[in-house]
């Protein structure tokens, strides 16, 4: 029964939280503190008292006891000199001495008013005292020099009787005052002895109060805590087969449990990221042997492939040099069709190896000068801007990192899309313009023209593999060129779009990472 009702509580108290814990160690510490405060208190409180009642009440009674004393035998003196000399000068101290007794008898009365003995023996001094005053010392007092000398000898036995009696009266007085005053010095003794024992288990109970919540702060919150991280921080280091345990309080073992769930979470999670990097290793060697092809294609298709078009094109052109008298006109028709789709087939070829190339074979990176670049591209299609009368502008355009050969690709077919897509209309006018993006640390370029534009559902379209939106007899081309344009664009790094909102012409704005040594570049000009 024992056992079962230790096991109850003990589970009772492993589901208590650490603020539970926090609560009721703080309680139950602020409640021994109360008692002992108390205590201290209370032994304050008792010596204050005990002293108040020595230092206002005991030891000044005593003293107004001895003073009235003192009055009353300079009165005795000051009258037995006068009843002996007959001298009136004797009267001086027994009149001082009234005076002396009723100021001592005006601070006397109130402190003995709670002592009913102490009142009694004050009421028997003033009794004898006023029996004395009255049948010795005002009638001697207020006699004659001649009749005084005579009344004291008549009453010097009596007056001597009485004051005795008076004298034996106000010593035990004294002495009962005494007492009380050494009864009061001891009380206060001891009261702080106890005191001084008092506060000295109190600071032992706090010193222990304190070593109890620190214990207990250890082993319950702090000691679960430093065992929590460090499990958890074997964990950080690599260590993921180590199990987390949890101790302590109810929370804290939820929380190690929470840790240990993630802690087995990652473990799955590391598993299954080991698997992936095992496929994307195989997946890496499949795309490394599909390049390896690829490159083997492009050979293939550099060399085999041309050298075949190459022949059809010679042969076709010989025969109808040699046997063109021969032929009639539908003949030399069909010749030029055979001619034509041959080179077609052959630009369309070096066009796509051009295009599997970018990323592949062009692929480095360093400082490219865009001014440079822009006017070799502008000597290469020197030809097409005289024909077509094209004029070409541009902003001061920046440096910036990236592969020479690729960049000169995008502007020239940038270039040769804005002057091939003029309108019959107008003069052709390109401008390039260029500002920086300081929040995305990039270069923003703009190739505006004035020519036929791009109407807006094709504006996605012209970025994608053989898209044309001209027969080739219209506009020759092979549909490449704006998809090469995206891909060394997205190659590095960048974004290529057309501005829907510009309708003159067609405007495609693209953007390229900056450099940290690029200079900077005017604020971009809006365009006509």
């Amino acid at each position: 029964m024992n056992s079962k009702s230790s096991d109850n509580s003990a589970g009772v108290f492993s589901r208590w939280t650490t603020r539970r814990w926090l609560r009721v160690g703080v309680a139950t510490t602020l409640v021994v503190l109360a008692v002992l405060g108390s205590l201290g208190g209370w032994a304050m409180w008792r010596t204050s008292q005990i002293t108040t009642e020595l230092v206002d009440r005991r030891s000044p009674a005593l003293i107004q006891a001895i003073r009235l004393e003192a009055a009353l035998v300079n009165q005795e003196t000051g009258i037995r000199g006068y009843g002996i000399a007959g001298q009136s000068d004797f009267l001086q101290p027994y009149k001082k001495g009234l005076a002396d007794e009723k100021a001592a008898l005006q601070r006397l009365r109130p402190l003995l008013r709670e002592d009913a003995s102490a009142v009694a023996d004050l009421a028997a001094v003033e009794k004898l005292a006023g029996t004395w005053q009255e049948h010795f010392a005002r009638p001697l007092s207020a006699s004659s020099s001649e009749n005084a000398v005579a009344l004291a000898g008549a009453r010097a036995d009596e007056g001597k009787i009485t004051f005795d009696a008076l004298r034996r009266s106000m010593a035990r007085q004294q002495t009962h005052l005494t007492s009380e005053r050494n009864a009061a010095s001891h009380e206060l003794s001891q009261a702080v002895t106890l005191r001084n024992w008092m506060f000295a288990v109190i600071a032992a109970v706090i010193l222990l109060v304190a070593g109890l919540v620190f214990e207990g702060l250890r082993r319950g919150i702090t000691g679960p805590i430093s065992r929590l991280g460090s499990a958890a921080r074997d964990v950080a280091h690599g260590h993921f087969d180590r199990a987390i345990t949890g101790t302590g309080p109810a929370d804290l073992r939820r929380l190690a449990s929470d840790v240990e769930s993630m802690r087995r979470r990652l473990v799955e999670e590391l598993q299954f990221s080991e698997e992936s990097r095992s496929l994307l290793d195989e997946q890496a060697m499949e795309l490394k042997r599909s390049n390896s092809e690829l490159e083997q294609f492009a050979y293939v298709a550099s060399h085999d492939l041309q050298e075949p078009l190459r022949k059809v094109s010679s042969f076709t052109q010989l025969l109808q040099r040699r046997y063109g008298s021969q032929l009639d006109e539908r003949a030399d028709q069909y010749i030029a069709f055979a001619v034509d789709g041959a080179n077609r087939m052959q630009a369309l070829i070096n066009d796509l190896l051009a295009f599997s190339r970018v990323g592949r074979v062009h692929n480095d990176h360093q400082t490219v000068d865009l001014e440079g670049v822009v006017e070799r591209t502008l000597d290469t299609l020197s030809v097409a801007i005289e024909e077509s009368g094209a004029d070409i502008t541009h902003d001061p355009l920046p440096t910036i990192v990236g592969d020479n050969t690729q960049l000169s690709m995008l502007w020239q077919n940038l270039l040769s899309n804005s002057i091939k897509f003029r309108s019959p209309d107008r003069s052709p006018h390109i401008h390039i313009g260029v500002a920086r993006d300081a929040d995305s640390d990039t270069w923003e370029f703009a190739v505006t023209d004035n020519g036929i534009g791009i109407a807006p559902e094709f504006q996605e379209k012209v970025f994608s593999l053989f898209q044309r939106l001209h027969t080739k007899d219209a506009y020759p081309g092979t549909g490449i060129g704006l998809a090469m344009c995206k891909k060394v664009v997205e190659f590095h790094n960048g974004t290529i779009r057309i501005d829907p909102e510009y309708t003159l012409g067609t405007r495609i704005m693209f953007t390229l990472p900056a450099t940290a040594a690029a200079p900077e570049a005017p604020e971009r000009k809006t365009q006509p």
